[in-house]
């Protein structure tokens, strides 16, 4: 890694409420956690409430060494109702009205959109025209170099073909998975394999990047001129809860640090395997996978 880069992600911060008690989640939040995880300067924007859930929030945030520019609202802090299959896949009943809907650009977050070099932002915090106008705004706002990762990330009825057209326009990397590329190919009459609709996104809209992902049947990287499939590797899965976020934050570090596509694409297998082991979107890292990230982003040695 050649420099410290500047990196956020602007969205929704909330409690996911599993089985087994609540813990952090969000997936801008996740992104910025493991972007963080992986050395570059990492903030999060968003909005909690003015009540205990935002506190234990905040506290767990900071403790997690995560630079926050997080608001506090008068609408309760974000909770997720969340219950998982027998594989650990996550179904999840969102809470309305909530304090990520109302999200606020302060003089510190405008500032700081001019100093990016990648955010990563989705479609579930733009069900609210409040928080939707302050990511616009934000995105707007990035220096021409910067990524701008819309992991599209659709949930329940809280998006529709305007909001994806614009979110995607204004974005150079794309993230979909199985069902998202479906849902998308219906919004749009497109018709073809999944390999045709992929290619069809990321020249359509002019991406540089294209990640898609297939639960256990693996995933694909799409560029220009260079293509990347790798397998599932086979884990013991506790749940899949940010797993993707996880891959997210690795495709944005080692794609700042410019590595070819096949080794970024390493980097999020094997990151987001380890989420998939453990507990909750933002577990705390192992020392055997501190080392293997070391090694990979310091020394360019492949996972």
């Amino acid at each position: 890694m050649n420099k410290r880069y500047i990196v956020a992600g602007i969205g929704e911060v909330l409690w996911d409420q599993l089985p087994q008690g609540d813990v952090l989640g969000g997936a801008p939040a996740n992104v910025a956690y493991h972007a963080g995880q992986l050395g570059a300067e990492s903030y999060i924007i968003s909005a909690v409430g003015k009540d205990k859930l935002g506190d234990e929030i905040i506290s767990r945030l900071k403790a997690k060494g995560i630079n926050l520019l997080i608001s506090r609202v008068a609408n309760p802090t974000g909770t997720v109702k969340v219950t998982l299959d027998d594989n650990g896949v996550p179904d999840f009943v969102i809470t309305m009205d909530v304090a990520w809907d109302y999200i606020e650009l302060t003089s510190e977050s405008l500032k700081l959109a001019g100093q990016l070099d990648a955010v990563c932002f989705g479609s579930l915090a733009q069900r609210n025209i409040v928080s939707r106008n302050s990511i616009k705004k934000f995105l707007n706002l990035l220096p021409e170099h910067a990524l701008k990762i819309f992991d599209i990330n659709l949930r329940q009825n809280f998006y529709n073909k305007q909001l994806i057209n614009e979110s995607i326009m204004i974005s150079n990397v794309l993230k979909i998975n199985e069902e998202e590329l479906s849902i998308v190919a219906k919004l749009y009459g497109w018709k073809g394999d999944e390999e045709y609709l992929c290619r069809k996104l990321l020249n359509d809209f002019e991406l540089k990047l294209l990640a898609y992902t297939c639960g256990a049947n693996g995933s694909y990287l799409f560029s220009k001129d260079d293509q990347s499939y790798i397998k599932t590797p086979v884990v013991k899965v506790k749940d899949t809860i940010g797993a993707g976020d996880s891959f997210t934050a690795a495709l944005m570090v080692s794609l700042l640090n410019d590595y070819k596509l096949s080794e970024c694409h390493s980097l999020a297998v094997d990151l987001s395997a380890f989420l998939c082991e453990n507990d909750g979107a933002m577990p705390e890292y192992s020392m055997e996978l501190k080392k293997r990230i070391n090694n990979f982003l310091y020394k360019k040695i492949s996972l």
